[in-house]
Protein backbone atom coordinates (compact mmCIF):
# COMPACT_ATOMS: atom_id res chain seq x y z
CA UNK A 1 0.00 0.00 0.00
CA UNK A 2 1.18 3.74 0.11
CA UNK A 3 2.50 3.99 3.21
CA UNK A 4 4.53 1.10 3.24
CA UNK A 5 5.61 2.54 -0.67
CA UNK A 6 6.70 5.55 1.29
CA UNK A 7 9.13 3.58 2.95
CA UNK A 8 11.12 2.37 -0.18
CA UNK A 9 10.84 5.63 -1.84
CA UNK A 10 12.79 7.31 1.36
CA UNK A 11 15.58 4.63 1.25
CA UNK A 12 15.78 4.66 -2.62
CA UNK A 13 16.51 8.36 -1.90
CA UNK A 14 19.14 7.74 0.87
CA UNK A 15 20.62 4.68 -1.38
CA UNK A 16 21.03 7.23 -4.08
CA UNK A 17 22.81 9.79 -1.70
CA UNK A 18 24.93 7.51 -0.54
CA UNK A 19 25.91 6.31 -3.75
CA UNK A 20 26.64 9.49 -4.90
CA UNK A 21 29.12 10.56 -1.56
CA UNK A 22 30.89 6.60 -0.52
CA UNK A 23 32.58 4.43 -3.52
CA UNK A 24 30.85 1.47 -2.26
CA UNK A 25 27.53 0.67 -0.87
CA UNK A 26 25.64 -2.50 -0.37
CA UNK A 27 21.36 -1.66 -0.17
CA UNK A 28 19.76 -5.05 1.40
CA UNK A 29 15.80 -4.65 0.94
CA UNK A 30 14.45 -8.08 2.64
CA UNK A 31 11.37 -9.90 2.05
CA UNK A 32 9.58 -11.32 5.10
CA UNK A 33 7.69 -14.09 3.05
CA UNK A 34 6.67 -16.30 6.01
CA UNK A 35 4.16 -15.14 8.65
CA UNK A 36 0.88 -15.85 9.98
CA UNK A 37 -0.93 -13.38 7.77
CA UNK A 38 0.54 -14.72 4.66
CA UNK A 39 -0.06 -18.52 5.91
CA UNK A 40 -3.56 -17.67 6.27
CA UNK A 41 -4.31 -16.18 2.66
CA UNK A 42 -2.40 -19.37 1.61
CA UNK A 43 -4.35 -21.51 3.09
CA UNK A 44 -7.45 -19.23 2.31
CA UNK A 45 -6.47 -19.22 -1.45
CA UNK A 46 -5.54 -22.82 -1.46
CA UNK A 47 -1.70 -22.34 -2.97
CA UNK A 48 1.26 -22.81 -1.38
CA UNK A 49 3.17 -19.82 0.38
CA UNK A 50 5.59 -20.26 -2.16
CA UNK A 51 2.94 -19.73 -4.98
CA UNK A 52 1.45 -16.62 -2.96
CA UNK A 53 4.82 -14.61 -1.94
CA UNK A 54 5.88 -15.14 -5.74
CA UNK A 55 2.58 -13.36 -7.18
CA UNK A 56 3.15 -10.44 -4.13
CA UNK A 57 6.50 -10.21 -5.12
CA UNK A 58 6.03 -9.61 -8.52
CA UNK A 59 3.30 -6.79 -8.03
CA UNK A 60 5.50 -4.94 -6.08
CA UNK A 61 8.40 -5.26 -7.92
CA UNK A 62 6.11 -3.84 -10.47
CA UNK A 63 5.25 -1.43 -8.16
CA UNK A 64 9.02 -0.50 -7.32
CA UNK A 65 9.52 0.32 -11.04
CA UNK A 66 6.85 2.28 -11.52
CA UNK A 67 8.03 4.84 -8.66
CA UNK A 68 11.56 4.59 -9.75
CA UNK A 69 13.20 3.23 -7.34
CA UNK A 70 16.83 1.51 -8.04
CA UNK A 71 17.07 -2.13 -7.29
CA UNK A 72 18.65 -3.00 -4.01
CA UNK A 73 22.36 -4.96 -4.14
CA UNK A 74 20.38 -7.98 -2.39
CA UNK A 75 16.53 -8.58 -1.60
CA UNK A 76 17.20 -11.54 0.09
CA UNK A 77 13.89 -13.42 1.69
CA UNK A 78 12.50 -15.75 4.51
CA UNK A 79 11.90 -18.54 2.65
CA UNK A 80 15.63 -18.66 1.03
CA UNK A 81 17.09 -18.69 4.52
CA UNK A 82 15.28 -21.16 6.63
CA UNK A 83 18.88 -23.25 7.13
CA UNK A 84 20.57 -20.00 8.58
CA UNK A 85 17.48 -19.18 10.78
CA UNK A 86 17.15 -22.18 12.71
CA UNK A 87 21.04 -22.22 13.40
CA UNK A 88 21.26 -18.30 14.71
CA UNK A 89 17.90 -19.66 16.97
CA UNK A 90 20.28 -22.67 18.19
CA UNK A 91 22.96 -20.26 18.75
CA UNK A 92 20.92 -18.43 20.64
CA UNK A 93 19.16 -21.34 23.01
CA UNK A 94 23.24 -22.36 23.75
CA UNK A 95 23.74 -18.80 24.75
CA UNK A 96 20.79 -19.25 27.27
CA UNK A 97 19.05 -16.40 25.50
CA UNK A 98 16.15 -18.48 24.24
CA UNK A 99 14.32 -21.30 25.61
CA UNK A 100 12.12 -24.07 24.36
CA UNK A 101 8.70 -24.59 25.56
CA UNK A 102 5.87 -27.17 24.06
CA UNK A 103 7.66 -27.07 20.69
CA UNK A 104 7.85 -23.18 20.54
CA UNK A 105 11.43 -21.26 21.02
CA UNK A 106 11.22 -18.44 22.81
CA UNK A 107 13.53 -15.25 22.94
CA UNK A 108 14.52 -14.05 27.05
CA UNK A 109 14.00 -10.37 27.12
CA UNK A 110 15.10 -10.36 30.58
CA UNK A 111 18.59 -12.08 29.66
CA UNK A 112 19.43 -9.30 27.54
CA UNK A 113 20.15 -6.59 29.84
CA UNK A 114 20.03 -3.72 26.89
CA UNK A 115 16.68 -4.23 25.78
CA UNK A 116 14.72 -1.18 25.05
CA UNK A 117 18.27 1.28 24.44
CA UNK A 118 16.42 2.23 21.05
CA UNK A 119 13.11 2.80 22.49
CA UNK A 120 13.78 4.00 25.89
CA UNK A 121 11.42 1.94 27.36
CA UNK A 122 12.06 -0.52 30.55
CA UNK A 123 10.79 -3.85 30.30
CA UNK A 124 8.21 -3.12 33.44
CA UNK A 125 6.91 0.30 31.24
CA UNK A 126 6.41 -2.01 28.45
CA UNK A 127 3.71 -4.56 30.37
CA UNK A 128 1.77 -1.53 30.99
CA UNK A 129 -1.25 -0.59 28.24
CA UNK A 130 0.66 -2.98 25.97
CA UNK A 131 -1.29 -5.96 24.53
CA UNK A 132 1.08 -8.43 25.06
CA UNK A 133 0.48 -12.41 23.93
CA UNK A 134 0.64 -14.11 27.46
CA UNK A 135 1.06 -18.00 26.93
CA UNK A 136 1.41 -20.41 29.31
CA UNK A 137 4.44 -21.74 27.99
CA UNK A 138 5.89 -18.23 28.20
CA UNK A 139 8.57 -17.71 31.78
CA UNK A 140 7.50 -13.92 31.06
CA UNK A 141 4.77 -12.28 29.01
CA UNK A 142 7.45 -10.33 27.56
CA UNK A 143 9.04 -12.90 25.89
CA UNK A 144 8.88 -13.33 22.36
CA UNK A 145 8.73 -15.71 19.50
CA UNK A 146 11.54 -17.03 17.82
CA UNK A 147 10.14 -20.25 16.22
CA UNK A 148 6.41 -21.48 16.90
CA UNK A 149 5.25 -25.11 15.90
CA UNK A 150 2.71 -25.98 13.11
CA UNK A 151 -0.80 -26.50 13.44
CA UNK A 152 -2.75 -29.37 11.93
CA UNK A 153 -4.60 -26.97 9.92
CA UNK A 154 -1.51 -25.32 8.02
CA UNK A 155 -0.26 -26.02 4.38
CA UNK A 156 2.68 -28.55 4.08
CA UNK A 157 4.23 -25.53 2.74
CA UNK A 158 4.35 -23.35 5.59
CA UNK A 159 6.04 -26.22 7.79
CA UNK A 160 9.67 -26.33 8.08
CA UNK A 161 11.71 -29.61 9.71
CA UNK A 162 13.47 -27.92 12.76
CA UNK A 163 15.47 -29.20 16.09
CA UNK A 164 11.81 -28.45 17.74
CA UNK A 165 9.55 -30.13 15.47
CA UNK A 166 7.15 -29.00 12.28
CA UNK A 167 6.88 -25.33 12.80
CA UNK A 168 8.24 -21.75 10.86
CA UNK A 169 10.37 -18.93 12.35
CA UNK A 170 8.96 -15.74 13.89
CA UNK A 171 9.03 -12.24 11.87
CA UNK A 172 11.48 -10.76 14.15
CA UNK A 173 14.23 -13.75 13.59
CA UNK A 174 14.05 -13.18 10.23
CA UNK A 175 15.39 -10.05 9.85
CA UNK A 176 18.55 -10.37 12.45
CA UNK A 177 19.43 -13.50 10.43
CA UNK A 178 18.68 -11.87 6.77
CA UNK A 179 19.97 -8.53 7.94
CA UNK A 180 23.25 -10.18 9.59
CA UNK A 181 23.97 -12.80 6.70
CA UNK A 182 24.13 -10.17 4.05
CA UNK A 183 25.65 -7.14 5.99
CA UNK A 184 27.89 -8.81 8.47
CA UNK A 185 27.24 -8.46 12.43
CA UNK A 186 28.14 -5.04 12.63
CA UNK A 187 26.30 -2.55 9.75
CA UNK A 188 25.78 1.28 8.84
CA UNK A 189 22.10 1.89 8.41
CA UNK A 190 19.02 0.38 9.30
CA UNK A 191 15.77 1.31 8.38
CA UNK A 192 11.98 0.97 8.33
CA UNK A 193 8.69 2.78 9.05
CA UNK A 194 7.92 4.50 12.62
CA UNK A 195 6.07 1.44 13.73
CA UNK A 196 8.40 -0.95 13.39
CA UNK A 197 10.69 0.91 15.94
CA UNK A 198 8.68 -1.24 19.00
CA UNK A 199 8.88 -3.78 19.27
CA UNK A 200 10.27 -5.09 15.90
CA UNK A 201 13.82 -3.41 15.72
CA UNK A 202 14.17 -3.23 19.52
CA UNK A 203 13.67 -7.27 19.43
CA UNK A 204 16.26 -7.66 16.52
CA UNK A 205 19.12 -5.47 18.18
CA UNK A 206 17.98 -8.04 21.10
CA UNK A 207 18.88 -10.94 19.13
CA UNK A 208 21.29 -9.54 16.77
CA UNK A 209 23.82 -8.65 19.87
CA UNK A 210 22.30 -11.41 22.39
CA UNK A 211 23.70 -14.17 19.89
CA UNK A 212 27.20 -11.93 18.75
CA UNK A 213 27.48 -10.37 22.33
CA UNK A 214 30.82 -8.09 20.11
CA UNK A 215 28.15 -7.25 17.40
CA UNK A 216 26.71 -3.60 18.08
CA UNK A 217 24.52 -4.00 15.00
CA UNK A 218 23.15 -1.49 13.46
CA UNK A 219 25.23 2.41 14.02
CA UNK A 220 22.60 4.21 13.17
CA UNK A 221 18.57 3.50 12.83
CA UNK A 222 16.67 5.81 10.50
CA UNK A 223 12.32 5.65 10.78
CA UNK A 224 10.02 7.21 8.70
CA UNK A 225 6.77 9.02 9.48
CA UNK A 226 2.73 7.51 8.89
CA UNK A 227 1.17 8.48 6.01
CA UNK A 228 -2.49 9.08 6.54
CA UNK A 229 -5.15 9.51 3.92
CA UNK A 230 -7.45 13.24 3.56
CA UNK A 231 -6.06 13.57 7.48
CA UNK A 232 -7.35 10.04 8.51
CA UNK A 233 -5.11 6.90 8.65
CA UNK A 234 -5.18 4.82 6.17
CA UNK A 235 -7.34 1.88 6.95
CA UNK A 236 -9.85 -0.86 5.05
CA UNK A 237 -11.91 -0.15 7.61
CA UNK A 238 -12.44 3.29 6.57
CA UNK A 239 -12.52 2.48 2.88
CA UNK A 240 -9.30 4.74 2.70
CA UNK A 241 -7.02 1.80 1.98
CA UNK A 242 -4.51 2.90 -1.45
CA UNK A 243 -2.33 0.76 -2.86
CA UNK A 244 0.06 2.01 -5.91
CA UNK A 245 -1.91 -0.72 -8.22
CA UNK A 246 -4.96 1.30 -7.73
CA UNK A 247 -3.49 4.77 -8.41
CA UNK A 248 -1.28 3.69 -11.46
CA UNK A 249 -4.84 1.92 -13.02
CA UNK A 250 -6.57 5.20 -11.97
CA UNK A 251 -3.86 6.92 -14.35
CA UNK A 252 -1.48 8.58 -11.79
CA UNK A 253 2.09 8.21 -12.74
CA UNK A 254 4.48 6.74 -10.81
CA UNK A 255 6.71 9.87 -10.81
CA UNK A 256 3.88 11.69 -9.35
CA UNK A 257 3.60 9.41 -6.85
CA UNK A 258 7.58 9.73 -6.57
CA UNK A 259 7.19 13.22 -5.61
CA UNK A 260 4.57 13.32 -3.37
CA UNK A 261 6.17 10.73 -1.37
CA UNK A 262 9.51 12.81 -1.24
CA UNK A 263 7.71 16.30 -0.86
CA UNK A 264 7.72 15.61 3.10
CA UNK A 265 10.69 15.18 5.31
CA UNK A 266 11.17 11.62 5.85
CA UNK A 267 10.35 11.49 9.71
CA UNK A 268 7.40 14.05 9.43
CA UNK A 269 3.71 12.66 8.78
CA UNK A 270 2.65 12.82 5.00
CA UNK A 271 -0.74 13.58 3.96
CA UNK A 272 -2.16 12.06 0.63
CA UNK A 273 -4.86 13.94 -1.00
CA UNK A 274 -6.47 15.04 -3.90
CA UNK A 275 -4.21 18.80 -3.57
CA UNK A 276 -1.62 17.35 -3.18
CA UNK A 277 -1.78 14.99 -6.37
CA UNK A 278 -2.91 17.38 -8.57
CA UNK A 279 0.46 19.71 -7.51
CA UNK A 280 2.48 17.03 -7.89
CA UNK A 281 1.16 16.29 -11.35
CA UNK A 282 1.45 20.31 -12.41
CA UNK A 283 5.19 20.40 -11.03
CA UNK A 284 5.71 17.04 -12.75
CA UNK A 285 4.51 18.71 -16.35
CA UNK A 286 6.06 22.00 -15.90
CA UNK A 287 9.74 20.28 -14.95
CA UNK A 288 9.57 17.59 -18.10
CA UNK A 289 8.98 20.67 -20.36
CA UNK A 290 11.89 22.73 -19.52
CA UNK A 291 13.65 19.65 -20.42
CA UNK A 292 12.28 18.40 -23.32
CA UNK A 293 14.71 20.51 -25.43
CA UNK A 294 17.39 19.09 -23.79
CA UNK A 295 17.12 15.16 -24.13
CA UNK A 296 20.40 15.07 -25.41
CA UNK A 297 21.86 17.23 -22.75
CA UNK A 298 25.27 14.81 -21.28
CA UNK A 299 25.52 15.18 -17.68
CA UNK A 300 27.17 12.61 -16.64
CA UNK A 301 30.21 14.35 -15.09
CA UNK A 302 28.70 17.45 -13.55
CA UNK A 303 28.35 16.84 -10.17
CA UNK A 304 25.08 18.12 -8.19
CA UNK A 305 25.13 21.63 -6.69
CA UNK A 306 25.89 22.08 -3.08
CA UNK A 307 22.86 24.44 -2.94
CA UNK A 308 20.50 20.92 -3.59
CA UNK A 309 23.44 18.25 -2.06
CA UNK A 310 24.10 19.93 1.37
CA UNK A 311 20.13 19.76 2.53
CA UNK A 312 20.15 16.46 1.83
CA UNK A 313 23.33 15.59 4.41
CA UNK A 314 21.61 17.36 7.35
CA UNK A 315 19.43 14.54 7.64
CA UNK A 316 17.79 14.61 4.55
CA UNK A 317 15.93 17.88 4.56
CA UNK A 318 14.48 17.25 1.41
CA UNK A 319 12.09 20.08 1.82
CA UNK A 320 14.89 22.52 1.06
CA UNK A 321 16.48 20.68 -1.24
CA UNK A 322 12.86 20.69 -3.19
CA UNK A 323 12.52 24.40 -2.73
CA UNK A 324 16.40 24.99 -4.44
CA UNK A 325 15.20 23.01 -7.49
CA UNK A 326 11.49 24.86 -7.73
CA UNK A 327 13.45 28.24 -7.77
CA UNK A 328 16.08 27.12 -10.39
CA UNK A 329 13.33 26.12 -12.83
CA UNK A 330 11.96 29.65 -12.30
CA UNK A 331 15.32 30.99 -13.02
CA UNK A 332 16.10 28.96 -16.63
CA UNK A 333 12.69 30.66 -17.76
CA UNK A 334 14.34 33.76 -17.41
CA UNK A 335 17.64 32.48 -18.25
CA UNK A 336 18.81 29.48 -20.60
CA UNK A 337 21.92 29.45 -19.32
CA UNK A 338 23.75 26.00 -19.84
CA UNK A 339 25.17 25.81 -16.29
CA UNK A 340 21.54 26.26 -14.84
CA UNK A 341 20.14 23.62 -17.61
CA UNK A 342 22.55 21.29 -16.61
CA UNK A 343 22.23 21.17 -12.87
CA UNK A 344 18.63 21.49 -13.03
CA UNK A 345 18.56 17.92 -15.35
CA UNK A 346 21.39 16.22 -12.86
CA UNK A 347 18.90 16.82 -9.90
CA UNK A 348 15.68 15.65 -12.03
CA UNK A 349 17.38 12.81 -12.98
CA UNK A 350 19.27 12.11 -9.22
CA UNK A 351 16.15 12.44 -7.50
CA UNK A 352 14.13 9.44 -10.07
CA UNK A 353 12.05 11.88 -11.68
CA UNK A 354 13.20 11.95 -15.11
CA UNK A 355 11.64 10.85 -18.02
CA UNK A 356 13.25 7.57 -18.79
CA UNK A 357 13.00 4.96 -21.67
CA UNK A 358 12.23 2.04 -19.17
CA UNK A 359 8.64 4.02 -19.32
CA UNK A 360 8.11 2.85 -22.50
CA UNK A 361 9.06 -0.34 -22.29
CA UNK A 362 6.44 -3.03 -21.49
CA UNK A 363 6.60 -3.62 -17.19
CA UNK A 364 6.86 -7.46 -18.32
CA UNK A 365 10.30 -7.20 -19.56
CA UNK A 366 11.27 -4.38 -16.87
CA UNK A 367 10.18 -7.25 -14.93
CA UNK A 368 12.94 -9.89 -16.31
CA UNK A 369 15.21 -7.24 -16.29
CA UNK A 370 14.97 -6.57 -12.17
CA UNK A 371 15.60 -10.55 -11.83
CA UNK A 372 18.70 -10.32 -13.94
CA UNK A 373 19.90 -7.88 -10.96
CA UNK A 374 18.60 -10.34 -8.78
CA UNK A 375 20.77 -13.25 -10.24
CA UNK A 376 24.20 -11.36 -10.54
CA UNK A 377 23.89 -10.04 -7.34
CA UNK A 378 23.33 -13.94 -5.71
CA UNK A 379 26.25 -14.34 -8.35
CA UNK A 380 24.02 -16.93 -10.23
CA UNK A 381 25.37 -16.09 -13.65
CA UNK A 382 23.85 -18.43 -15.84
CA UNK A 383 20.40 -17.88 -14.81
CA UNK A 384 21.14 -13.85 -15.41
CA UNK A 385 22.53 -15.14 -18.73
CA UNK A 386 19.06 -17.51 -19.34
CA UNK A 387 17.42 -14.14 -18.44
CA UNK A 388 19.09 -12.01 -20.43
CA UNK A 389 18.75 -14.31 -23.39
CA UNK A 390 14.77 -14.09 -23.30
CA UNK A 391 14.65 -10.57 -23.44
CA UNK A 392 17.04 -10.58 -26.40
CA UNK A 393 14.52 -12.77 -28.12
CA UNK A 394 12.07 -9.98 -27.48
CA UNK A 395 13.56 -7.53 -29.43
CA UNK A 396 14.93 -5.54 -26.56
CA UNK A 397 18.87 -4.87 -25.38
CA UNK A 398 19.88 -5.02 -21.60
CA UNK A 399 23.00 -2.50 -21.06
CA UNK A 400 24.99 -2.67 -17.96
CA UNK A 401 25.94 0.69 -16.54
CA UNK A 402 29.19 1.66 -14.34
CA UNK A 403 27.34 1.65 -11.25
CA UNK A 404 26.01 -1.97 -12.36
CA UNK A 405 22.57 -1.06 -13.00
CA UNK A 406 20.77 -2.17 -16.28
CA UNK A 407 19.20 -0.16 -18.76
CA UNK A 408 16.85 -1.81 -21.21
CA UNK A 409 16.08 -0.47 -24.85
CA UNK A 410 13.72 -1.52 -27.68
CA UNK A 411 16.49 -2.96 -30.57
Amino acid sequence: HLGNARSTVVYDLLYRLLKENYPKVTYVRNITDIDDKINAAAIERKISIQELTSEVREEFNSDMIELCNLQPDIEPSALDNIVDIIKLIELLVARKHAYVSNGHVYFSVKSYENYGKLSGRKIEDMLQGVRIDVAEDKESPEDFVLWKPAKETDDDSSKFNSPWGLGRPGWHIECSLMSTKYLGKDFDIHGGGADLKFPHHENEIAQSCAAFPDSKYAKYWVHNGFLTVNGEKMSKSLGNFITVKELLQQGVKGRCLRLILLSTHYRKPLDYNFKILEESRKIITRYDRILDDYEALNIAEHKLPDEFLLPLLDDLNISKSLAYLHDLSKEIYNDNAIEKIKDFKKIYNFLGLEKKVKEEIPLDILTLAKEIQTARAAKDYAKADEIRAKITALNYNINYTKSGEIEVEKK
